[in-house]
This record gives structure tokens, sequence and C-alpha cells, in this order.
């Protein structure tokens, strides 16, 4: 019994097929929940130094408000922060964090409401 042999190009389809049908089957990072751990890491490398971002820090600058604070604003949510981070502001240094950082730190703030 003789088996026909597959053209090559009928293989490269084989391979991109299977190769989009597992890509498609990843989580995206919409998908994926953010991380508050992370975010309160970057909060203490990134804005301890003029907010106070967690209950056992006692001092941060006079005109930042607490993270905590800022988590009690009516109107808050971790997404209009993540949104907020992504653009530098004149009373913020430029932190270049990516859009899962962002999303970290807001879902960080927001644990602070409670």
């Amino acid at each position: 019994m003789t088996y026909p042999s597959r053209r090559p190009d009928s293989v490269f389809l084989l391979v991109t097929a299977t190769t989009l049908g597992v890509c498609a089957w990843l989580p995206t990072a919409e998908a994926l929940p953010a991380d508050a751990a992370h975010g309160e890491a970057l909060a203490r490398r990134w804005c301890a130094s003029c907010h106070i971002v967690a209950n056992d820090q006692m001092h941060g600058a006079d005109n930042a408000p607490a993270f905590a604070a800022i988590a009690k604003i009516p109107g808050f949510s971790a997404e209009k922060v993540a949104q907020f981070l992504m653009d530098p502001h004149p009373k913020m240094p430029d932190m270049q964090l990516s859009r899962d950082e962002t999303r970290d730190l807001g879902a960080y703030i927001a644990s602070l409401a409670q």
C-alpha cells in the first residue's frame, strides 16, 4: 500500500492552521485578571515617595493623596486609575508603565477602599 506524499504547501497550511488555533485558544491580556499584589509592589517602588500607598507607611508628600483616600473618591474605579496612569501628568513623573502594570496598580488601589 502506498500513501500519497504530502505537498509542502499542505504541510505549511496544516502548521499555520494549528498555530492559529492555539493562539486563538490562549487567553488575551484583557481576559487576565489584574494582580493587586503586583500593584502593591509597583506602588511601593514607584509611588511611595509621594503617596501613602499602604497602612504601614508613615509619610508621603503633603500635596499627594493617600491611595486609600483615592479609592474612596465617589465614582472611583480601577479602570479609571489605569487609564489615568497611561498618560503622563505634570505633577507625576512619566513612569512608562505597561497596560498590565496600570491595571495592577488600579486593582491595588481599589483593594484599599474597605
